[in-house]
């Protein structure tokens, strides 16, 4: 990912636990027994700055690395996709997940079936500021669901690239904070903090919570499966588009138009009346 849009998703992460006020930290969500079995792939752990905070209190928080992202990643896997046999699951075979100091919170790199993952020890000491191991746990796994997402995801075709604009660029990134607050690591109360107010400019396309949100309202309130289905949707669209996506998933009347979807939404959740 281009530098610029790293820094960009950083400070959509840093929104969450900057936000005044008591944050209500949710327990993982329960793997599914079919995926208990599953491999994510085989994971990696390195910590490159033992000598910091950060590295101490990472190390002193989780004491099985491997298999405390390995679980994560599952929870992931099972927002994505319907089970380990889904014919459009994206295998991973390597997880290289690193702590290291430097200015940033977390990105991942790689691609194909070998992923890279870093998190940055100075976020870690941020976040471990007041002394609660849960906030720095929920801020933790978010991380990670974020960031797995972006390794297990499809990506949509014909639509433009990962540029910041793009309906691919935001299917990318809102897709990955939509499982982000599946998992219960962003507050699924949409009159939090966590939720971003009054984008009017690009609405859907906005990417990250702004998108991630949406799509996480229309899985509450138009079909189950949402998610899933939108992530199966980039392996059938040619081109991929939002509104194509949403008529693919609910059937091709003007009330699923995204547009239309949007202006509920918005309606529902009290921005408009």
């Amino acid at each position: 990912m281009k530098k610029y849009l790293i820094i960009m998703a950083l400070a959509a992460l840093c929104l969450s636990v900057q936000a005044k006020g008591k944050k209500t930290v949710h327990k993982p969500i329960k793997i599914e027994k079919q995926w208990k079995k599953h491999n994510p792939g085989a994971v990696h752990f390195y910590d490159k700055s033992p000598e910091t905070e950060g590295s101490r209190i990472y190390n002193k928080m989780i004491k099985d690395k491997e298999k405390y992202i390995g679980e994560n990643a599952l929870r992931v896997l099972q927002t994505l996709y319907y089970g380990p046999d889904d014919p459009n699951i994206k295998l991973i075979k390597d997880i290289h997940y690193t702590v290291e100091d430097y200015d940033g919170i977390s990105e991942k790199s790689g691609w194909g079936d070998h992923v890279a993952i870093r998190y940055s020890t100075r976020w870690i000491e941020k976040c471990f500021r007041e002394g609660d191991a849960d906030k720095l746990d929920y801020e933790t796994r978010g991380v990670i669901y974020h960031e797995l997402t972006h390794a297990y995801q499809l990506e949509p075709m014909g639509c433009g690239r990962y540029d910041g604009k793009s309906p691919c660029w935001s299917f990318i990134e809102g897709l990955a904070d939509a499982v982000r607050v599946a998992c219960g690591c962003f507050e699924q109360d949409f009159k939090s903090k966590d939720r971003p107010r009054n984008d009017q400019k690009r609405k859907w396309e906005s990417g990250y919570r702004i998108s991630g949100y949406f799509l996480y309202w229309l899985q509450l309130n138009k079909d189950p499966e949402f998610i899933k289905k939108f992530n199966a949707s980039a392996a059938t669209l040619y081109p991929w588009s939002w509104d194509a996506a949403c008529r693919y998933i609910l059937g091709d009347k003007p009330e699923n138009y995204v547009s239309n979807l949007w202006k509920e939404y918005k309606v529902a959740i009290g921005d408009e009346e």
